[in-house]
């Protein structure tokens, strides 16, 4: 049996990068998945894409940083599919690069609101429905700066770790609800996000930093995602895992 048969998958953020990537494994895997995405194109490129190779999917608008959004697109999913299972809450940003004392009070709002505040939203209403189940599993993208520093990107930085914080806090709480949480940080990953940002040789030194010298592929923390959202994992909750090639070993 698929590791998510007869499950119903949301994933935020789900039109490009990771989020894609984890609709994807989801979908093989047997679930009905909810993409959301903020990017109509992007997000219906991945239902296209899921469709397309026989899994079952349906893309709904949504900004990951409003409260009513998260409220709406867990009401969207349980009308669709009458329940939801599983929840990966992928959506984020890096902000502008700058230090601590120069960084602009709106630039940390904005950066704040979709990251932090954005999986607290999202995490307070899939909660909600996932009692209503009688259980679930959520896992919460956060990165390797959920535990070390990213300098210039203080709100990066500050939001990763309190999402890895927000994590811990909901596995205890319900714990005993048959609900999980999970976060899962990852390091220097070769998405759009990434490419666009830097040139070739940016990349590279980014890579080098990494004992395994290269850039992660969206597909590999997909993986660990899938791993954290199944069964395989049932006794694991409030974990924070890395995945990023040894950076953070040394």
């Amino acid at each position: 049996m698929a590791l998510l048969e007869n499950k119903v998958a949301y994933v935020s953020g789900g039109g490009s990068g990771i989020g894609r990537a984890v609709a994807e494994a989801y979908a093989r895997e047997g679930a009905k998945v909810v993409v959301s995405d903020i990017n109509v194109e992007h997000g219906e490129e991945t239902v296209n894409v899921i469709k397309q190779n026989g899994g079952e999917a349906f893309f709904v608008k949504g900004d990951s940083s409003s409260a009513m959004d998260n409220k709406h697109m867990v009401e969207v999913t349980v009308s669709k599919y009458g329940r939801l299972d599983v929840a990966c809450n992928n959506a984020g940003m890096g902000g502008p690069a700058k230090p601590t004392g120069e960084y602009a009070p709106d630039a940390w709002d904005k950066v704040i609101a979709l990251n932090l505040n954005g999986v607290f939203y999202a995490c307070r209403y899939q909660l909600e429905q996932m009692e209503k189940n009688g259980g679930g599993n959520i896992v919460n993208i956060a990165s390797i700066h959920g535990q070390v520093a990213a300098p210039l990107s203080p709100a990066y930085t500050a939001s990763k770790h309190g999402v890895v914080g927000l994590t811990k806090n909901i596995a205890a709480e319900y714990a005993q609800k048959n609900i999980r949480c999970n976060a899962v940080g990852p390091g220097y990953i070769e998405t759009a996000l990434l490419k666009d940002n830097l040139n070739k040789d940016a990349m590279n030194a980014v890579a080098a930093k990494a004992p395994m010298n290269r850039l992660g592929s969206a597909e590999e923390i997909a993986e660990l995602v899938l791993f954290l959202s199944s069964e395989k994992s049932s006794f694991t909750t409030g974990s924070y895992i890395i995945a990023d090639g040894g950076y953070t070993a040394i």
